[in-house]
């Protein structure tokens, strides 16, 4: 969707805007094109869809205008095809402005699902604001299903195949060869996500098959026993790893180069965060808000990221050194 000159802005007539078509059903809120009114500096242009001269994004500063008695507005043109505009649209309402309802996500999900059936859950649900796996409920919902998919383009623009069951061996494989590949170098030669990446991975931690029950049946693959983390012939157990890990980091605090100076401090402060077991994780993870647990589930993965890339760098100095 680059097809929308950002820089350029242009005045229009407002009677020359069409406003049908929005993914907002529960029409205009006059409280917010009321106190759009009022703002005394200029308002940020709307986008418009040069084809159809359709409003994409700005119906309420639209209306606004209108309430001021402007006759022509600033505009910025997009020139992509309908259904572009629309997920445009939707992408709009959903990251700045009066957001929309979460049944104008649910139904605006339902429609790009049908006007982009090769993107993946986890593209659509970042363009309609609504979770990978509501997309996914969507989508099974949705008139002929799944049928004939073999692969979707993901966020990051990759192309990968819809039964991954292949992709999440090869991920096992690579992880138990080597356990500090990033979860994105993982998935780069897997040819599966960063998240399928995690889930593997947590799946090995726990002694589980790499490939869930329903990826093993659609495969028609039988099961394999999987590699597994952890010393010794099963992954450790989770209690065992955050004693361990406390009584690393412990060390760690006695070393006078760490003690001494604020970097280091720091460092063991952000390792001592890690140092609880699971069963304390469930129960901070049981008192998490159900309104701020997307929040949370999004910035645990970041962090889980970052800290994969923070082992992978440090134990390359380490290579270096040795």
């Amino acid at each position: 969707m680059d097809q929308m000159d950002r820089l350029m802005v242009v005045e229009v007539e407002i009677g020359s805007l069409s406003t049908a078509d929005s993914p907002r059903t529960t029409g205009v809120d006059q409280e917010h094109v009321a106190a759009l009114a009022v703002v005394q500096t200029p308002l940020p242009p709307i986008t418009v869809h040069r084809p159809s001269m359709r409003v994409i994004d700005g119906l309420h500063r639209l209306r606004a205008a209108e309430l001021r008695g402007q006759r022509k507005i600033a505009v910025r043109y997009f020139d992509g095809g309908d259904a572009d505009a629309f997920v445009l649209a939707v992408e709009s309402n959903v990251t700045h402005g009066l957001p929309l309802t979460t049944a104008d996500r649910k139904r605006a999900a339902g429609r790009i699902i049908a006007s982009h059936p090769q993107w993946s859950d986890r593209m659509i649900a970042s363009v309609s604001g609504i979770a990978p796996g509501t997309v996914a409920d969507i989508r099974r919902r949705a008139p002929g299903g799944r049928t004939g998919e073999e692969s979707r383009i993901g966020h990051d623009g990759r192309v990968r195949p819809i039964n991954g069951a292949e992709g999440r061996r090869l991920a096992s494989e690579l992880i138990a060869q080597n356990p500090g590949l990033s979860l994105r170098q993982v998935a780069r030669v897997a040819s599966i996500s960063p998240e399928t990446v995690r889930d593997v991975r947590n799946r090995m931690m726990r002694g589980e098959d790499p490939v869930p029950r329903r990826g093993r049946q659609a495969s028609h693959e039988v099961r394999v026993e999987p590699p597994r983390l952890g010393r010794g012939p099963s992954a450790v157990p989770d209690r065992d790893a955050a004693q361990d890990r406390a009584e690393a980091v412990k060390r760690l605090k006695a070393d006078p180069a760490l003690r001494f100076s604020e970097i280091g401090r720091t460092l063991l402060r952000l390792l001592n965060l890690h140092t609880i077991s699971m069963e304390e994780w469930d129960q901070i993870i049981d008192k998490v808000p159900p309104h701020c647990r997307g929040v949370v589930a999004y910035l645990a993965s970041e962090s889980a990221e970052m800290w994969t890339e923070v082992a992978v760098r440090v134990q390359s100095k380490v290579a270096e050194t040795a």
